[in-house]
C-alpha cells in the first residue's frame, strides 16, 4: 500500500486557530485528507490519545500518530490471512493508545501492543466474539492489568494481557467467567474508582445491554502480585447491580455506552470542572447523567439513574433526502459519543448535536452521501477529540469554545450560581447577576439578591430605592458593601459617597439593636433579645473590618459628626484610631477626664510631638504614670517638655522626693546624660523654688556637677541668692573661683565651718588663702565671748600667726588671755633667728671656697702631644692657635669659631664675626687688638 503524507494529512483542521471563536459555530465537521490508495475499504477504526487505527478489508492495520502525521505504521498485518480467521469486526483501543485488541469475524482475537508491529493471538480468547471491553482505570501501564470483556453471547469475562516476547508464553495469563447477563450482547462496559475516606479500592462497573444498563459498585479483591487472579469476583459476587432497564425493543435494536472524556485543563485557574458523564444508546434513544461518586454504597447507582434523563429519539429532527420532513420513527441512531456538554448522534449520514442541559439541537449537517457507509463515532478520551470514520473516509468533528452558552442555558433554567460559575466575559456575568437579582427581589429574598445586585451594572439609583422602599436596610448595607468593592480607587467620588453612607446606615443599625437590648423587646418574631445582643457584637464587627478596609475613602470631619450625632463612643474612638488619628483620640479622653485611657493612647504613640502637645494636661493629673511613659522614650527632646514641668511644680505641693518633675529631670540628667543648659537650669530653679530650707538635694546635685557644670551659673546664683539659698551659693561661689565672696557670704550668714572649708580650698593661692583666713578670724574674734575660744578655732590654720590676729582684738585685752600664745610665737621666732643665722655661717663658707676655686684656675695647665690633631679639620694642632679645654679636647681657634657660630645665637654670632673681622683685618691696633683677641677668645671658649 503506497502512503503519501506530504500534502497533510487534515486540510481544515487548523481553521479553528484562524478564526474567533466566539464567531464560529460549536461543532464543526472537517474531512481528514489522506492522500494514499488503499487496497481495501475501512471495516474498522479506533482513536485514542491522538493515534488513529485503521483496519482495512484485507486484514492490514494501518497506525497513524496526528501528533506526528509522518509518523504512519502500514507494515501491520494479522498471523494469518482474512481467509483464514476472517475479517477484522472489531477493534478496541484503550485510552493511553498502548494497548489494541483485534476481533476478526471468525472469533480469532489477536492483541498488539503499541511497540510493537506483530499482533500476538489469544488463545484462552478464541471462539469470543467481543463487543465491548473495560478497560482498567490504573492505565497507562506496560500491561492491560485487570480488563473486562464483553461477548456477544452475554458473559461478561475478566482478564489479563501482556506482551510476551517467548513463544511459549501467551499474552492472556488468564481469562475468568464472571458473570452471563441474559439480555444478549454487552454492547458497553465501564470502569473507574470510587474515592473513598476508608481508603478502600472501590470500583464502579456499567453495564449495557440492548435492554438495560446496570451500574455495581463495591470493593474489589487483592492478590498477591499482578495478574495473579481475579480481583472482580468478589464486587461480582458480592454486591447486587442497580438496573435501568426499557420496557421495549425496537426492531433494530442499537445499543452503546459513552462516557465523556476527560477534562482538558485549562490555564485559568477560575475554569470549572464539568462533571463526568455517561450516555446509553437503546431502541429508545439516549438515557444519559452524572456518574456520581457519593455515596461510594450500592445506593450510588440508584441515585444515577435516578438523576439520569432520557432523550427520546422522537426530540431529533428528521430530513428525508430532498430536504423535507419525514417520520422521525424511521430514523436510526446509529451511534452517539459524549462531549463535555453535548451528544452527538450519528443519523444515517448526518451529524446532531444536543445539548445535554437543555435537549436543544444545536449543529444538524449532513456529512456523508447517500448510502455511504458510516463504522461509527468515537472520542479520544483523553485528547477530547472526536472522529467519524466510513468505509473510505475520515472526518473530524471540531469542538470550538464548547462551554460559551452554558451560562444561557443555567440561566433559562433560573441556576443563577451555576450561570453566574459559567459566565465568562463581564457582560456575561453582569447579565447573569442582574435576572438572578430580580428574581430574588421577586421571592422576596432581599439580602441574597443585595450580593447579586452589587456585582451587576443595574442603575445603582434602582437598587438602591428598591431598597429604600421596601425597607431593607440590612440588604441595602448588604448591597452598598458589595458595590463599593466594584469600584476602581480612581472613583474617588462614587467610593466617598457610598462609604459615607455605610456609615450612617452602620450607626443607625447599631443604635436601632442597643435600643432593642435595653428596653429588652424583640427585634422581629425569630430574634431574641440574646440573639440582638450577638447580632449587635456582629454588625460592630462588619463595622470596623468596614472601616479598616474603606478608611482612605472616608471624609475624617463628616464621619466624625455621622458618629457623634449618633451618639457612638466606641465607634468614634475606632475611626479616630483607625486613621491614625490619636489626636483626637487622646483629645477625647482629656476633654473628658479620663486620664487612664488618654495614657493607655498615649503610651502607644512614637511620635514625639505627641508627647509635648498632651504632657501639660495630664501631667496634673497622671504625673507619675506620665513620667513613666515619658522615661520610657529616650528620643524626646526635654526642653519641650520642661513648660509642662514647671506647670506641675507650681502646683505641687509635697517633698522634692515626690516631685515627678524632679524625678524626670533627674532620670534625663543621669541616665540620658543630658547636658542641656535649659535642662538644668529648671531643675535648679524647682529646688531653689520650693519652700523647704533643705539645701540637700539642690547641694548633691551641684556637686555631681562638679567644677564644669552644664547650668548657668550666673543663672542659678541669682536664683540661690533670691531664695537664700546660702550653701548653695557658696558653693557656686567656689566653683566660679570666687573665694573671697564665697567666705564673705558665708561669714555674713554666720557659717563660720562653712567659710572654713572654702578657705582651705585655694591651696595654689597662700596669699589669698591667707586673706580668707584672716577674714574669718575677724569674724570668729568679733563673735567670740572669751579670747581663748578665738585661738583655739583659730588653730585649724596653719597660715596665721598670733601678730596676724592682735589688731583684731579689742584694746583693752588682758596679756594674760592670750600670753600662752605669744610666748609659743616668740619661741617659734626665736627658733627661726637660729636657723637663719646657721644658713648664713654655711653661705660664707660657700662663698669663701668658691674664691680658692677661682684663683687656682690661673695655675692650671694642659699637656699637648706634638702629633695631636684638631677635632674638627683633624690638621696637626700645633700648625696655629689652638683651644685645649679640661676634658683634653682641642681645636684650632679658626674652626672652633666655625662650629661655633653654627650654634650660638643671632646676636653672638653676629659679634664673633665683627670681632674675627676686625682682627684679620687689622682694623683695631694694639692695646684694642689685645682687647678684641681676649673678648673673642673668651666668646668662642664661653659658647663652646
Amino acid at each position: 500500500m503506497a502512503l503519501d503524507p506530504s500534502n497533510g494529512y487534515i486540510a481544515a483542521r487548523d481553521l479553528q486557530d484562524l478564526n474567533e471563536s466566539s464567531l464560529l459555530p460549536i461543532f464543526n465537521v472537517l474531512p481528514v485528507q489522506l492522500q494514499f490508495s488503499i487496497a481495501s475499504d475501512f471495516v474498522a477504526a479506533q482513536v485514542a490519545n491522538n493515534v488513529l487505527v485503521i483496519a482495512l478489508a484485507n486484514g492490514k492495520i494501518i497506525r497513524i500518530d496526528l501528533d506526528n502525521p509522518a509518523d504512519i505504521d502500514v507494515d501491520i498485518d494479522l498471523p494469518k490471512k482474512t481467509s483464514e480467521v476472517g475479517v477484522i469486526r472489531r477493534m478496541f483501543l484503550d485510552p493511553t493508545a498502548s494497548h489494541l485488541v483485534i476481533g476478526t469475524a471468525l472469533g480469532e482475537n489477536y492483541y498488539l501492543h503499541t511497540q510493537s508491529r506483530q499482533p500476538r493471538p489469544l488463545s484462552r480468547l478464541r471462539g469470543v466474539s467481543i463487543e465491548s471491553i473495560g478497560w482498567s482505570p490504573s492505565l497507562p501501564t506496560s500491561s492491560t492489568r485487570e480488563i473486562l470483556i464483553g461477548a456477544s453471547d452475554g458473559n461478561i469475562y475478566e482478564g489479563y494481557i501482556e506482551t510476551a516476547t517467548e513463544f511459549y508464553r501467551k499474552e492472556d495469563k488468564y481469562l475468568k467467567l464472571l458473570q452471563k447477563v441474559p439480555d444478549g450482547p454487552v454492547t458497553g462496559l465501564w470502569v473507574d474508582v470510587i474515592p473513598s475516606s476508608a481508603g478502600a479500592d472501590i470500583r464502579r462497573v456499567l453495564i449495557a445491554t440492548q435492554k438495560r444498563l446496570l451500574h455495581l459498585v463495591g470493593k474489589i479483591g487483592r492478590v498477591g502480585h499482578e495478574g495473579g487472579g481475579s480481583i472482580y469476583t468478589r464486587l461480582f459476587e458480592s454486591e447486587q447491580p442497580s438496573s435501568h432497564e426499557i420496557s421495549k425493543i425496537g426492531p433494530t435494536p442499537s445499543s452503546a455506552l459513552v462516557v465523556s472524556p476527560d477534562v482538558p485543563v485549562s490555564a485559568n485557574p477560575e475554569d470549572l470542572e464539568p462533571d463526568r458523564n455517561f450516555a446509553w444508546l437503546s431502541s429508545q434513544g439516549a438515557f444519559y447523567g452524572r456518574l456520581l461518586t457519593s455515596p461510594a454504597a450500592p445506593a450510588l447507582g440508584a441515585k444515577v439513574f435516578g438523576e439520569g434523563k432520557l432523550l427520546p429519539r422522537s426530540q431529533l429532527p428528521a430530513s428525508d433526502s430532498s430536504g423535507g420532513r419525514k417520520n422521525v420513527s424511521q430514523d436510526q441512531v446509529d451511534a452517539i459519543a459524549l462531549t463535555q456538554w453535548h451528544i452527538l448522534h450519528l443519523v444515517g449520514g448526518r451529524i446532531i448535536a444536543v445539548n445535554r442541559l437543555d435537549d436543544r439541537v444545536i449543529f444538524d449537517q449532513a456529512v456523508l452521501d447517500p448510502g455511504q457507509q458510516a463504522l461509527g463515532l468515537f472520542a479520544d478520551q483523553q485528547k477530547n477529540t472526536f472522529w467519524l470514520f466510513t468505509t473510505q473516509e475520515i472526518y473530524e468533528i471540531v469542538v470550538n469554545d464548547e462551554d460559551r452558552d452554558v451560562w444561557k442555558v443555567m440561566l433559562q433554567t433560573e441556576h443563577f450560581d451555576a450561570a453566574l460559575r459559567y459566565a465568562k466575559s463581564p457582560a456575561q456575568k453582569d447579565s447573569v447577576a442582574t435576572a438572578s437579582g430580580d428574581y430574588l427581589i421577586s421571592k422576596g429574598n432581599y439580602l441574597e439578591a443585595a450580593g447579586v445586585y452589587g456585582k451587576s451594572t443595574k442603575p445603582f439609583e434602582q437598587v438602591a430605592l428598591t431598597f429604600v422602599d421596601h425597607d431593607q436596610q440590612d440588604a441595602l448595607r448588604k448591597y452598598l458593601l458589595t458595590k463599593i468593592t466594584t469600584y476602581k480607587k480612581s472613583s474617588v467620588m462614587q467610593n466617598i459617597m457610598i462609604a459615607t453612607w455605610l456609615v450612617e446606615i452602620f450607626m443607625s443599625k447599631l443604635n436601632s439593636l442597643d435600643d432593642t437590648i435595653i428596653t429588652k423587646a424583640e427585634l422581629s418574631e425569630t430574634l431574641s433579645p440574646g440573639q440582638t445582643k450577638d447580632q449587635l457584637d456582629t454588625i460592630r464587627t462588619e463595622f470596623q473590618n468596614f472601616v479598616k478596609k474603606y478608611k482612605s475613602d472616608l471624609d475624617r470631619k463628616t464621619t466624625y459628626d455621622i458618629i457623634s450625632s449618633h451618639g457612638r463612643e466606641d465607634e468614634l474612638l475606632f475611626f479616630a484610631t483607625a486613621v491614625n488619628d490619636y489626636n483626637f483620640v487622646i483629645s477625647y479622653w482629656i476633654q473628658r477626664e479620663r486620664w487612664k485611657e488618654a495614657l493607655d493612647v498615649l503610651k502607644r504613640q512614637t511620635e514625639p510631638e505627641m508627647f509635648y502637645r498632651y504632657s501639660s494636661g495630664l501631667i496634673t493629673h497622671v504625673a507619675t504614670d506620665l513620667v513613666d511613659i515619658l522615661m520610657r522614650h529616650p528620643d524626646l527632646e526635654p526642653r519641650n517638655l520642661i513648660p509642662a514641668l514647671l506647670g506641675y511644680d507650681r502646683n505641687f505641693k509635697g517633698p522634692l522626693s515626690q516631685n515627678q518633675a524632679v524625678r524626670y529631670l533627674l532620670h534625663v540628667i543621669n541616665h540620658l546624660q543630658s547636658t542641656d543648659a535649659a535642662v538644668h537650669n529648671t531643675l535648679i530653679s524647682i529646688y531653689a523654688f520650693h519652700p523647704s530650707k533643705d539645701e540637700t538635694a539642690l547641694l548633691n546635685y551641684l556637686e555631681l556637677q562638679g567644677d564644669e557644670p552644664s547650668f548657668d551659673s550666673d543663672f542659678a546664683l541669682r536664683l540661690c541668692i533670691q531664695h537664700n539659698r546660702v550653701q548653695s551659693c557658696v558653693h557656686i561661689y567656689s566653683t566660679m573661683g570666687q573665694y573671697l565672696q564665697a567666705v564673705e557670704l558665708a561669714l555674713a550668714h554666720s557659717e563660720i565651718d562653712l567659710a572654713s572649708v572654702i578657705a582651705d580650698r585655694p591651696a595654689f593661692n597662700p596669699a589669698l588663702q591667707k586673706k580668707l583666713w584672716l577674714a574669718i578670724a575677724k569674724k570668729v574674734i568679733s563673735q567670740s565671748n572669751g579670747i581663748k575660744t578665738a585661738i583655739e578655732f583659730l588653730k585649724r590654720c596653719n597660715l596665721l600667726k598670733i601678730e596676724d590676729l592682735i589688731p583684731f582684738f579689742p584694746d583693752f585685752v588682758v596679756i594674760d588671755d592670750f600670753k600662752e600664745e605669744i610666748c609659743a610665737a616668740l619661741e617659734d621666732y626665736s627658733r627661726n633667728i637660729d636657723g637663719l643665722k646657721k644658713e648664713m655661717d654655711e653661705s660664707s663658707q660657700t662663698a669663701a671656697n668658691i674664691k680658692v676655686d677661682i684663683a687656682a684656675l690661673d695655675h692650671r695647665y694642659a699637656i699637648v702631644e706634638p702629633g695631636e690633631k684638631c677635632y674638627v679639620c683633624t690638621l696637626p694642632l700645633l700648625s696655629r692657635q689652638f683651644f685645649v679645654f679640661p676634658c683634653q679636647h682641642a681645636f684650632h681657634s679658626d674652626c672652633l669659631g666655625k662650629k661655633v657660630l653654627e650654634q650660638v645665637g643671632v646676636s653672638k654670632g653676629k659679634r664673633i664675626r665683627e670681632l674675627q673681622m676686625s682682627i684679620s683685618k687689622g682694623m683695631v691696633t694694639g692695646v684694642k687688638r689685645d682687647a678684641a683677641v681676649a673678648e673673642l677668645d673668651g666668646l668662642v671658649a664661653s659658647a663652646w
